[in-house]
């Protein structure tokens, strides 16, 4: 998907920063950054996507470096039950995705090539 600097892409791109920051800096997604870590030791950069906050437990779709996407489930009030890491391809990932949903994986790609480059 082509991005073209839209209003709705201006948004969502302040909401991914907004995660990106508070993944690798706020307490309380410390947990879901080292299910990541552990998971996933080649990170360099990750974006979330989509959340879904169940009763039980947080669904996370995770955009890592520029290549898959973590679907990460984790109990909200026991820490002790291992969470769920389902990896999926970008392509696997688009399928069915709706239109909002296209553009926010979009602008993820966009930012975390962008960090990417900045690393190297």
């Amino acid at each position: 998907m082509k991005l073209i600097g839209s209003r709705v892409e201006q948004e969502i791109r302040e909401q991914l920063k907004k995660s990106n920051q508070s993944l690798f800096k706020s307490e309380e997604k410390r947990r879901l950054l080292e299910v990541i870590r552990s998971s996933y030791p080649d990170m360099r950069t990750a974006y979330i996507v989509h959340w879904i906050p169940e009763q039980g437990e947080d669904i996370y779709k995770i955009l890592i470096n520029d290549s898959i996407i973590a679907e990460i489930e984790l109990g909200r009030f026991n820490a002790e039950i291992e969470p769920i890491v389902v990896t999926k391809t970008i392509s696997q990932y688009l399928q069915g995705l709706s239109k909002r949903h296209q553009i926010t994986l979009a602008v993820a790609l966009d930012l975390a090539r962008q960090d990417l480059k900045n690393m190297d």
